[in-house]
């Protein structure tokens, strides 16, 4: 069974997402130009998702969930900056929010990987600007620095934040 039917998602839901990957695709080779791979007429789209509960057990099983499928795509190049920010996203996910599970999506399209951590909080996620004697407060800044991109996006239920990596660049 595909982790897309363990999840529960439709074919429709399927088509919007593999729609905006390709979309999000397209935006960033304009951006980039010659550095991109060259578009062809269908990129091969890869998908994969888990649902998890919202507890601090979690932080370590997308980790592990994230390194396995890198590594079946052949993105292992991705894999130590991704477990390290899909930790972050589901952490202030366990830190920030009520109650409920959360998605992990991992996308790759062309070498351009997304990742998103789903949860049923509305609540926006803001950069903070903590001390230097603060313990919490960097995650973000993290991955401001270490993606290509990322950014939240409301939903019906909550919010999904995500991340971008192109591949390329970590070679």
């Amino acid at each position: 069974m595909s982790p897309s039917a363990q999840s529960g998602e439709t074919q429709a839901a399927r088509q919007r997402r593999h729609s905006a990957i390709r979309h999000r695709w397209e935006t960033l080779r304009k951006r980039i130009g010659d550095l991109a791979i060259q578009l062809v007429e269908e990129p091969d789209v890869e998908m994969a998702s888990w649902r998890l509960p919202a507890d601090a057990a979690s932080a370590g099983l997308a980790r592990r969930l994230v390194h396995e499928r890198l590594t079946t795509w052949g993105m292992e190049n991705l894999s130590d900056v991704t477990q390290l920010l899909v930790t972050e996203l589901v952490t202030n996910v366990v830190c920030h929010t009520c109650c409920g599970d959360l998605v992990v999506r991992l996308s790759a399209v062309e070498g351009l990987l997304r990742c998103e951590v789903e949860d049923s909080d509305g609540t926006m996620p803001e950069m903070a600007a903590p001390s230097s004697g603060e313990e919490h407060g960097r995650g973000l800044r993290l991955i401001d620095t270490l993606a290509c991109c990322w950014g939240a996006e409301r939903t019906r239920q909550g919010k999904i934040t995500w991340f971008e990596l192109p591949a390329y660049a970590l070679r």
